[in-house]
């Protein structure tokens, strides 16, 4: 047998059969949570976009009363341009790097039909000149010029059509779950909360799965019958969010409050997100009602109501005030 026939029969070693695995990655992956910090600037002309840096701020003269820090962000979850997402898939903490955003991707190129002419009218007079913000309607946008009773106005971004530079520093990676739930607050709503997580046992009705025994010997002309529930004892790991007043008005939270619950129930591994609303106690009495009054007692309201023969169910809250004050001019 030749010396090529036994080399064919030969097994493959172990090593010869190991292929990669692509399952294997290294570096920060789409789930991960990041503290960053970055500075942004338009790449013509060097304009501050945005920052985390408290001493780049400071020279720009912008932030006076804001707090400059890292921002904890999750990647895949949308919180910064695609291009520095990918930038940073990969990397490890502690790398920086730098990254053109294209305009497209940025704030939109530059579109000549959104510079329009309007009646001078919609807008105030004190913002009637050249480089007034204005708001008409729903748009936002800066007056070009004026002449006579027509202003022409940009209703483009104003960085529209700008390549932006971002350059950063991977601060850490983030593991605390309180952390990571803090975070996404305060990036979509500003805000600091208090929060906190606990484990629930709920009740919750949950579907009788038929018997298989039963389902066998069932007629197969007879309809398949109800389903049935039951009711269970379940765990749930929940986050708590207080709801605090500025909670409950923010703009944000109203219009985006179940993609904030669902990112904070992917990221930090809950069941559901539970906003709790405390009340202390420290109620007010209807005015003309239970003692509030100016101290009227409950006597003097019916003897009033009696005397003017007034059935107290036909009153609404606006007869009772007007009663009291009678009540207490006679007083």
């Amino acid at each position: 047998m030749s010396n090529d026939s036994a080399a064919e029969d030969e097994p493959a070693s172990a090593d010869d059969d190991a292929e990669p695995n692509e399952d294997e990655v290294e570096g920060l992956q789409e789930g991960d949570v990041i503290k960053l910090a970055y500075t942004a600037r338009t790449v013509e002309d060097g304009h501050l976009v945005d920052t985390t840096d408290a001493d780049v701020a400071e020279e720009e003269g912008v932030g006076e009363d804001q707090e400059f820090a890292p921002r904890t962000i999750a990647l895949g979850q949308g919180h910064i341009f695609e291009t520095v997402e990918a930038d940073i898939i990969g990397k490890e903490a502690g790398d920086e790097g730098s990254v053109v955003v294209p305009a497209a991707e940025a704030f939109g190129e530059f579109d000549e039909e959104q510079v329009r002419t309007v009646s001078a009218d919609k807008i105030p007079e004190d913002d009637r000149y050249p480089g007034a913000q204005v708001q008409i309607g729903q748009e936002q946008g800066i007056v070009e010029t004026i002449v006579g009773g027509r202003a022409r106005v940009d209703f483009n971004h104003p960085l529209a059509g700008e390549d932006v530079e971002y350059e950063y520093e991977i601060i850490e990676e983030v593991e605390d779950r309180e952390e990571r739930a803090q975070g996404v607050l305060s990036m979509f709503l500003d805000m600091d909360l208090d929060i906190w997580f606990q484990t629930d046992t709920v009740e919750e009705e949950q579907r009788v799965e038929p018997d298989e025994a039963e389902g066998d010997e069932a007629d197969e002309d007879e309809e398949p019958p109800e389903p049935e529930f039951e009711t269970v004892e379940v765990e749930k790991e929940s986050l708590y969010i207080e709801a605090v007043p500025q909670l409950q008005m923010n703009q944000q939270w109203m219009m985006q409050k179940q993609q904030i619950a669902q990112q904070l129930m992917d990221l930090v591994d809950v069941d559901r997100v539970v906003i709790q609303e405390t009340i202390d106690g420290a109620g007010m009495g209807m005015p003309g009602m239970m003692g509030g009054m100016g101290g009227m007692g409950g006597g003097d309201l019916e003897a009033a109501l009696e005397e003017a023969d007034i059935d107290a169910e036909d009153l609404d809250v606006d007869d009772v005030e007007d009663v009291a004050e009678e009540i207490e001019d006679a007083q």
